[in-house]
């Protein structure tokens, strides 16, 4: 009997050792679990709005993280869409890294004061024509002006000198543009800048009477090869992937480089910038160094996109003509004004 108490006290004891020691045991564990939840929130993943090509930007965000472990959530929109959006967040907006295909939507984020000072390193990156002059955000990438042309229907020796010349009556249904697209509202804003108002405001009132609207550059490059019109007005690099393909949508047709610091030889400058309100504002200005230096520089010159490199002296894709052939008026981008210039589309009727 005694013996019997005596094997349960011992048997009672050692389940209270194997008790204590698994609480113990889920205590450490717990704890453990706690730390490596804490060292993961130590980097932190960024939060991009992202108006440039979606496949690009993929390639810069995959190269970013590939050589820093830092993480990138992307938000894709277009450029006037998430720069209101941002604004619209104020500091609550969980972007910390804003990227355009055209400057005026940074230009208008710039002139509201809500992007950071970029490092002085990255800025240095940039050549100053393709950076803001507030140095609050720079050129990621960049696009010319051309104008695409049938030669069966308009001969090279009947093209325009000047962008402004096809306000004439003479280009009657005989041109095309995509009004309601940022690429041509870009194009627009440096007609205001390099012409003035007055000259600009009559450009868009003879466009209102001469241009045939598209809804985009490929749809004009289409068009023009198709017979449709002889000409119309887009970036380079819509040209230039078809060619790189089957060329298909662009074998009956040629590119206008317009030089001579005409309007219409406007280069856009693609940007980048950090939010003031940025959660992670160390890591956002290490994202926007990557796109400016020969790394991620490099991956636009090897991507689809087609599209100029501007940082860190990274030449462009060979089958481009070079950008130091190109003629483009000096225009500090971060002086176009967009919201004016959709004013006054408004005002003319061609939006």
């Amino acid at each position: 009997m005694w013996r019997s108490r005596l094997g349960a006290v011992r048997t009672g004891r050692t389940r209270i050792r194997t008790i204590v020691a698994s609480v113990a045991a889920i205590t450490l564990a717990a704890t453990l679990g706690a730390c490596g939840s804490a060292s993961g929130s130590s980097e932190p993943t960024i939060t991009l709005y992202n108006a440039q090509h979606k496949e690009l930007g993929r390639e810069w965000v995959d190269g970013f993280t590939k050589e820093t472990g830092i993480k990138v959530e992307v938000r894709d929109g277009k450029d006037f869409e998430l720069a209101n959006q941002i604004l619209a967040e104020g500091d609550a907006s969980p972007a910390d890294v804003f990227l355009t295909e055209n400057s005026p939507a940074m230009s208008l984020l710039s002139s509201k004061g809500v992007l950071a000072p970029l490092d002085a390193a990255t800025i240095a990156q940039v050549p100053a024509r393709y950076r803001s002059g507030a140095e609050d955000w720079v050129g990621i990438a960049a696009r010319s002006t051309v104008l695409v042309y049938n030669p069966s229907l308009l001969p090279a020796d009947q093209l325009p000198n000047s962008i402004m010349e096809l306000s004439q009556p003479q280009w009657k249904d005989r041109i095309g543009i995509a009004a309601g697209g940022a690429d041509f509202q870009a194009i627009v804003s440096a007609v205001y800048a390099v012409n003035g108002d007055a000259a600009a405001g009559e450009w868009l009132a003879g466009l209102k009477q001469n241009a045939r609207v598209y809804q985009g550059n490929i749809p004009i490059m289409n068009a023009v090869n198709a017979g449709e019109i002889p000409a119309g007005v887009i970036y380079h690099y819509y040209w230039y992937r078809d060619r790189a393909e089957s060329g298909q949508d662009s074998k009956n047709t040629e590119l206008k480089y317009f030089g001579d610091k005409d309007a219409g030889a406007f280069v856009s400058v693609s940007g980048g910038g950090v939010l003031r309100s940025a959660k992670h504002p160390a890591e956002a200005q290490r994202f926007i160094a990557y796109l400016t230096s020969k790394s991620g520089q490099q991956v636009l010159a090897e991507s689809y996109a087609l599209e100029y490199p501007v940082g860190s002296d990274v030449p462009a894709n060979k089958a481009l003509k070079p950008l130091s052939e190109l003629d483009p008026p000096a225009i500090d981008p971060n002086t176009l004004n967009g919201s004016k210039v959709i004013s006054e589309m408004q005002r003319v009727g061609l939006l």
